[in-house]
């Protein structure tokens, strides 16, 4: 696949203290195969769907917290200028641009909202091979925020993208275009979300069937968070997996409803 466009997201990864139990539940439930751990990288796993990359699995770095969450990142062409917009416009660098040998070089953010995510300027590594809606793969994202006002000025000026909302003023949601495409939403996070919940961003993976996803995924110790619910976009349903990484699983041939008109916001 191809370097995507600038504040296209193009990878995701998590930390998982235990990382064979990691493999097995996302083997189980995403039919994910991996490759071989890099040592020279902290152990870094890449995992496969179909044969094509989808995303990676790691441990901890030493002294770093040990939460287990998704972490979805976005294509620069300058890592090092992304991380002065981040910067610049409320958002707080985590971890500096870092070469990783050939592959492209990294950066970790937190948005005014305090959802982190990640910045990759590609070199040999392009990101996803997946192709949108194959199963296992990477399909889609959203910011859960309790800031939406802050967050929606910040991925703007950050990145370049066009800002869109719903019409319907009881839904408040932001929809994030680059070149035409939506590439990331924008949900506010309400009173069902309990205050220990941080901000975060939840990534999407296409799955053929939703429902047999979430039985697979409670057999092998994950909790179902929310739905499975019919949708324009697709059923889906909100998971965390037995280590309390937050991820959903969407059958994008499962639709229900009209799409909902949207207008570019003011």
């Amino acid at each position: 696949m191809a370097v995507q466009p600038e504040g296209t997201p193009c990878w995701a990864d998590a930390m998982f203290v235990d990382v064979e139990g990691a493999k097995s539940f996302y083997g189980d439930v995403l039919c994910w195969t991996f490759g071989e751990s890099a040592s020279e990288f902290g152990d870094y796993t890449q995992a496969f769907a179909d044969g094509r990359a989808a995303a990676a699995v790691v441990p901890p770095m030493p002294g770093a917290d040990d939460t287990s969450a998704w972490c979805l990142y976005f294509a620069s062409p300058d890592a090092a200028a992304t991380a002065v917009k981040v910067r610049d416009n409320g958002g707080e660098v985590l971890m500096e641009p870092m070469r990783i040998g050939d592959f492209g070089t990294m950066a970790l953010a937190r948005d005014p909202g305090s959802a982190v995510f990640g910045i990759w300027q590609a070199g040999r590594h392009e990101g996803f091979e997946t192709e949108m809606g194959a199963p296992g793969g990477y399909c889609w994202s959203e910011v859960f925020t309790r800031d939406p006002q802050r967050v929606d000025a910040f991925y703007p000026a950050v990145f370049p993208y066009t800002v869109r909302k719903f019409d319907d003023e009881s839904m408040d949601f932001t929809m994030f275009d680059v070149a035409g495409r939506t590439v990331l939403g924008r949900m506010a996070m309400g009173e069902e979300f309990p205050p220990e919940v941080p901000s975060y961003v939840n990534v999407y993976f296409a799955v053929p069937d939703c429902d047999a996803a979430v039985a697979k995924a409670t057999a092998c110790g994950g909790e179902l968070r929310y739905g499975p619910v019919d949708s324009p976009f697709g059923r889906f349903a909100a998971i965390s997996d037995p280590q309390g990484a937050a991820f959903a699983v969407i059958d994008l041939g499962t639709t229900v409803g009209r799409m909902p008109a949207t207008s570019p916001a003011d």
